[in-house]
């Protein structure tokens, strides 16, 4: 690995010199480094670049890191990672990715992922994005989520991009069976002219399943951000979506949650909060003998926290 790949792998997996767990490392699209524990198989993909990760059933307590990082101009790495979670199975998958670039050409890493939960497993997802370099070719990242819950079944993602990625397009889909549970936390920060999107398409199929889907945001410099939520009720169930958004300098947001309910007993919520920062919060701060510029910051900082 080099020496970019290590500080990515700092930011993005808490990465100490090594991985205690099963990890498979993916650098410029070729695999760096990978094993796999006694309950967590990682095997590359037949049909495609990418991983097949089977987790077996009861697994408890164990960690799967499957950071990626680009570290160069003009590459486009795409990747297919398919995640089969057995029966009963409680485990933490950590899927971070950075990309670099010093030079004029694009770099790009899109990642997708489809997720099949077996009955009354949890899965802990975190993903955190960053990018850096100085060169004018665009840095991309591109995820894509397909999450598949079985009965009694959950999944909580957390996912963050920390700065510097200049596009981003976010999708995720799930389909729940019954007594399944997802439970997304997003948070995005956006600068200069850099742009966001975010979909979600949650299908509420199950009899008892629920949803529940939050989005934070700050949009500044003249980035833009969009948020697009469909929540689909089609049986007895309960989703709820929200958007709240900081907008600072020239930034601009715009927010769509929508709702369809096919069941009599589907209880769907939807919620979007778009705004500035309140004058008092800043003046209170400024009091305790911060700057405006600091007291901002701290303010950000704890709504992205």
């Amino acid at each position: 690995m080099n020496k970019i790949t290590e500080q990515f792998l700092k930011i993005v997996s808490d990465f100490k010199g090594s991985f205690d767990g099963a990890f498979s490392i993916r650098e410029n699209g070729e695999c760096a480094a990978r094993q796999s524990t006694a309950n967590i198989q990682i095997d590359s993909k037949a049909d495609a670049p990418g991983l097949v990760v089977h987790v077996k059933p009861g697994t408890k307590g164990e960690k799967v890191y499957i950071p990626a990082c680009v570290t160069h101009g003009d590459l486009d790495d795409l990747v297919y990672n398919d995640f089969y979670i057995g029966e009963g199975a409680d485990v933490t998958i950590v899927a971070g990715c950075g990309v670099h670039n010093d030079e004029d050409a694009e770099a790009r890493h899109n990642g997708i992922h489809r997720f099949f939960i077996e009955k009354d497993a949890h899965v802990l997802y975190q993903e955190k994005h960053v990018a850096t370099g100085s060169g004018s070719g665009a840095k991309r990242i591109d995820p894509v989520t397909d999450v598949h819950l079985a009965e009694g079944a959950s999944l909580e993602m957390d996912t963050v991009q920390l700065g510097g990625v200049d596009s981003t397009l976010r999708k995720t889909s799930a389909v729940l069976g019954d007594r399944a549970k997802l439970l997304v936390r997003e948070r995005i920060m956006t600068d200069g002219n850099e742009a966001a999107r975010t979909d979600f398409e949650v299908n509420l199929d199950g009899e008892g399943c629920g949803a529940d889907l939050i989005s934070r945001s700050v949009a500044r410099g003249r980035s833009h951000q969009e948020f697009y939520s469909c929540l689909r009720g089609r049986s007895r169930c309960t989703g709820h979506s929200e958007c709240d958004a900081i907008l600072a300098e020239q930034g601009t947001v715009t927010a769509q949650p929508a709702l369809e309910a096919s069941h009599v007993d589907a209880a769907l919520i939807h919620e979007a909060a778009i705004g500035k920062i309140a004058g008092e919060q800043i003046l209170k701060l400024r009091t305790l003998g911060l700057t405006e510029e600091q007291a901002e910051e701290k303010i950000i900082e704890g709504f992205l926290a």
